[in-house]
């Protein structure tokens, strides 16, 4: 069975949510049965997610039967969907029985043939999609805004993947993760996939870090782990998190893009003082969430690292013609050979038919240098790269400057010729153009900074800067 879910013991609590749902290995086992003889196999399924055991059990009923769902949040944009359904045409919509009348415009008449958990499943009676043999799930590859390029996953990819990342980490069936990330969200469903793989007790909640709600989940349930993206980390730095006791939160992970250096080195700090384990990670969707991990004892000595990659993958560098980079030390484009690549995209219904494009490689567009012990650091992306006055700028790295050397929470964007500088405080215009233009030795004139009330961010806490001008 899918994650080895009829392995574990049946009794044991494998989801749990604010909905005081408790939801057993027996329970999805029941559920899953039941999936399969209602939902056709091979099949589209729409999946509109919350962070609730109804959502999971579907996903996870839908894997096991053969069903291709596209997890998508449960809050997306109507016109966004309505899109998404125009473009491919799914078979089914399995949405929350409160969204149902927001949806009625894309249901119609369509027959509600399963109701569970809080989660509806209405069929469309649409045509059957042809699908290649592989093909297990589909993710959005901006699982905010809906984008309609899709990533293609095998159940080996998932599975896989699940495996070796609890490898990584060590869980057992005693885990107790809260997990607040969106599951439609690559790093959020493999924190659920990595637990369930090996019998532990997800503790699922839409509750908001700032919320005393959140607080009172994660002591009450005595959860063992967290993870979180930097905007996470920002979140628990503000709220003096390291003072909190938490006796019983013995692992904090973070992934999704890179602390500023200072954050790094207090979470790393923090976990070393009070027996804990900070790991860093990193990954992509196109790789199943985790790719890299920096083991916990080198936290404190490697800031800013993404380690090394995780078992039965492989992390490699290509210069600016592909070529892999042999040297020790080195920097270049990062590149991952691995059985969690995924098989590729989709921009369209007929993409579906399409077996392994990437051939288990995967070349990220970040790029990353290697240091003398085999550790990888990300320092910026090939395309956020320009040019001011012939000189090669990385922006992702002007971030990083201004936001550890003067601690202002920034967005660098650009195009040849001239800088635009975001920021959150007003007053501090002038100093951080005085800064960056002496930083980088460049006339002030090509750096323009501007006040911004708030930096746009993803529901995963990546900034979004298609949404600013330049």
């Amino acid at each position: 069975m899918f994650l080895a879910i009829d392995k574990h013991k049946k009794e044991k609590i494998a989801l749990m949510d604010d909905h005081k749902n408790r939801v057993t290995y027996q329970d999805i086992c029941v559920f899953c049965n039941v999936y399969g003889k209602t939902i056709k196999r091979r099949s589209l399924l729409f999946l509109l997610c919350r962070n609730t055991a109804g959502a999971v059990l579907n996903y996870l009923a839908c894997l096991e039967n053969d069903i291709v769902p596209l997890l998508l949040n449960a809050s997306i944009d109507e016109e966004l969907l309505e899109e998404l359904c125009q473009k491919y045409d799914p078979e089914y919509l399995c949405m929350p029985t409160d969204a149902t009348d927001m949806c009625k415009a894309l249901t119609g008449d369509g027959k509600v043939v399963l109701e569970e958990y809080g989660y509806r499943v209405i069929w469309m009676d649409t045509d059957a999609c042809p699908m290649h043999d592989k093909l297990a799930l589909l993710m959005s590859t901006s699982g905010s805004t809906g984008s309609s390029k899709l990533v293609r996953y095998s159940k080996e990819n998932l599975e896989v993947n699940a495996g070796n990342v609890a490898k990584v980490f060590g869980w057992t069936e005693s885990e107790k993760p809260v997990c607040d990330l969106p599951m439609n969200y690559t790093m959020g469903l493999n924190v659920i996939n990595s637990h369930l793989v090996v019998g532990a007790t997800v503790v699922l909640t839409d509750y908001n870090l700032m919320s005393p709600d959140y607080w009172n989940v994660v002591k009450q349930e005595q959860c063992t782990n967290f993870t979180g993206v930097p905007f996470s980390y920002s979140i628990l730095t503000k709220l003096r998190v390291d003072r909190m006791e938490l006796p019983y939160l013995k692992t904090l992970a973070e992934g999704g893009g890179s602390l500023s250096e200072n954050e790094f080195k207090m979470w790393a700090e923090y976990a070393s003082r009070n027996g804990k384990r900070f790991f860093a990670t990193f990954g992509t969707t196109e790789t199943s969430a985790r790719m890299a991990y920096l083991p916990p004892d080198l936290a404190v000595h490697k800031t800013g690292s993404i380690g090394i990659a995780i078992p039965q993958g492989e992390m490699f560098l290509l210069d600016e013609d592909g070529k892999e980079i042999r040297e020790a030390q080195a920097q270049g484009e990062l590149g991952y050979r691995g059985p969690n690549v995924t098989l590729g995209y989709a921009v369209c219904r007929e993409d579906f038919k399409l077996g392994d494009v990437f051939g288990g490689e995967y070349h990220t567009g970040d790029i990353a240098r290697r240091d003398q012990d085999g550790c990888y650091y990300i320092v910026g992306r090939k395309s956020r790269f320009i040019k001011l006055l012939g000189m090669r700028i990385s922006l992702d790295e002007c971030e990083r400057l201004i936001r550890d050397k003067l601690q202002v929470e920034n967005i660098c964007m650009g195009k040849d010729e001239k800088m635009v500088i975001y920021i959150t405080l007003a007053h501090r215009c002038d100093e951080v153009s005085d800064f960056i233009s002496k930083k980088l030795k460049l006339y002030r004139s090509v750096f323009e900074v501007r006040y911004i009330r708030e930096i746009p961010r993803s529901e995963s806490g990546k900034i979004l800067y298609q949404q600013l001008e330049i």
